[in-house]
């Protein structure tokens, strides 16, 4: 999606050779090139950063400087489109179990359940990974209310962006897709229609008070 400058070559790759593609550019890097590797939302939230300074840790790439620049996450991308439901608390999980076992996922996220965290779900669905957003949800709905807001934010600055709002118990994994992020409530967690009905014009915030304080 990054366009190419006079000068440029723009080196594709799958998002499965992580490893790989950062060797690469460590590469063409030590060969005197000025190199970027483009990543997606901040590329050091589930992204290209991780992968790159583990091989840049190699001795054969000790002398090459590697600068990590910031980017807009998903979930404060989609957050913003949706509100603030980010406004408290919360955790930052991942659903793929390509790269971790479904059982720290599921502890995961009966943990930050239990302490009534917000949760922001990346990865959670693909074309070869077709059950575990509903695995999430059965498990989130042992710890919260069926009637919990979940933001389903789906290519957000994108040209087929789409931003809606359900109750947990309806969530439907045949909607989630790679390019979704789900954001999941907390107790606190309020949704609030604004304007006529027709349009999705909720809005969704988490208080910074919380009720004991």
């Amino acid at each position: 999606r990054v366009p190419v400058r006079p000068g440029q070559a723009r080196h594709g790759s799958d998002n499965k050779v992580e490893s790989e593609r950062a060797e690469f550019a460590l590469d063409l890097a030590r060969r005197g090139h000025r190199v970027a590797v483009v990543s997606g939302g901040d590329p050091g939230v589930f992204a290209m950063a991780t992968a790159v300074l583990e091989v840049a840790t190699q001795e054969e790439y000790a002398d090459i400087p590697v600068r990590v620049l910031p980017g807009v996450t998903a979930a404060n991308a989609a957050a913003a489109r949706a509100g603030a439901p980010l406004g408290h608390d919360y955790a930052t999980i991942s659903l793929s179990d390509r790269l971790k076992p479904w059982e720290v996922i599921a502890e995961r996220l009966t943990a930050a359940a239990s302490a009534d965290l917000v949760l922001a779900l990346y990865n959670p669905g693909s074309k070869s990974r077709t059950w575990q957003v509903a695995k999430a949800r059965d498990l989130l709905l042992e710890h919260r209310s069926p009637d919990t807001p979940v933001v389903l934010a789906r290519d957000v600055g994108g040209p087929t962006e789409s931003v809606r709002t359900v109750r947990l118990a309806d969530v439907d994994p045949a909607e989630v897709d790679m390019r979704t992020l789900l954001i999941v409530g907390s107790s606190q967690t309020r949704w609030v229609q604004r304007g006529d009905s027709g349009a999705d014009r909720s809005i969704v915030w988490t208080p910074r008070r919380y009720p004991e304080a």
